[in-house]
């Protein structure tokens, strides 16, 4: 397969890095979102705080086993192999060997479709309000985690291996953080495949759990509308959608830093002044 300039590598790592950048402010309503979290949760019933519950439960076992959430690679394969014209059988190694821009596109292509799925299931979940809230959180948290696998799967990894799922949960965090949040979390991801962070993958696992929280503290004020019965229909829509792109987003464009840091490693070039953690 033929590989990318160093000049094309090097400016796709700098639209990464530009993207980094953007992400060291949050809009006005994701910062009013945080607010109203200790309100929702007196008000939320006890069958929805079970499901929250669940939902960590649920994370635990996706960082042992990849649990019920595990994706088949087979789906994402396909579609690079369309894209590249083959029909043979495609493996790992062959996939983290793809042409950045096959890979982008694939990516995208992914990220839409899972939308449109959020996008279903939030109408669904929204119609019954409070009573069908319960339901909506477990299966968003699933969307999210399948959309990342699928976006580690476009850039040649595999979340099959629980250090990748690893990776996995760091996006899934990053992409609920705050300002503060998302600069460890770079600082963190930007020396994932040193020898010594591949070392320390359990003592990072200790922190999922936060990870979780942070998650359903985002949907702090915007899950209050999807409880109204009916009108949760639209907001349901819009904000799984949402929630969605956003967690899709965060996973392309770190993969994809990933891979692009990598390449440019055995092509020895020197990234550093590129590559360093944006400063907010």
């Amino acid at each position: 397969m033929t590989r990318e300039s160093k000049e094309s590598l090097l400016l796709g790592l700098k639209e990464v890095v530009a993207w980094e950048k953007e992400q060291n402010d949050l809009w006005f309503w994701e910062k009013l979102g945080r607010l109203p979290f200790v309100l929702l949760d007196r008000i939320t019933p006890k069958f929805v705080r079970e499901k929250l519950g669940t939902a960590v439960d649920e994370m635990a076992a996706f960082l042992e086993n990849g649990g019920t959430y595990l994706v088949q690679d087979e789906a994402v394969y396909s579609r690079i192999r369309t894209k590249m014209g083959q029909e043979q059988v495609m493996v790992a190694q062959e996939a983290a060997e793809v042409p950045l821009t096959v890979m982008n596109e694939v990516a995208k292509e992914m990220r839409e479709s899972r939308a449109t799925f959020a996008t279903v299931q939030g109408a669904t979940t929204g119609i019954g309000g409070i009573f069908t809230l319960a339901l909506d959180i477990p299966l968003l948290l699933g969307t999210s985690l399948k959309v990342l696998q699928e976006m580690a799967l476009c850039y040649g990894y595999r979340p099959q291996e629980k250090r990748e799922r690893l990776f996995v949960v760091k996006c899934l965090q990053f992409a609920s953080s705050d300002i503060v949040g998302k600069k460890a979390i770079l600082e963190e991801l930007s020396q994932f495949d040193s020898p010594a962070a591949q070392r320390d993958v359990m003592a990072q696992l200790q922190g999922w759990r936060e990870v979780v929280v942070t998650y359903t503290e985002n949907f702090g004020w915007k899950k209050l509308f999807q409880m109204v019965p009916i009108a949760g229909i639209l907001f349901g829509a819009y904000l799984n959608r949402s929630t969605v792109q956003d967690v899709a987003e965060a996973g392309m464009m770190l993969y994809r830093k990933r891979r692009i840091l990598e390449r440019l490693r055995q092509s020895e070039e020197p990234i550093e002044a590129i590559s360093s953690t944006p400063q907010p």
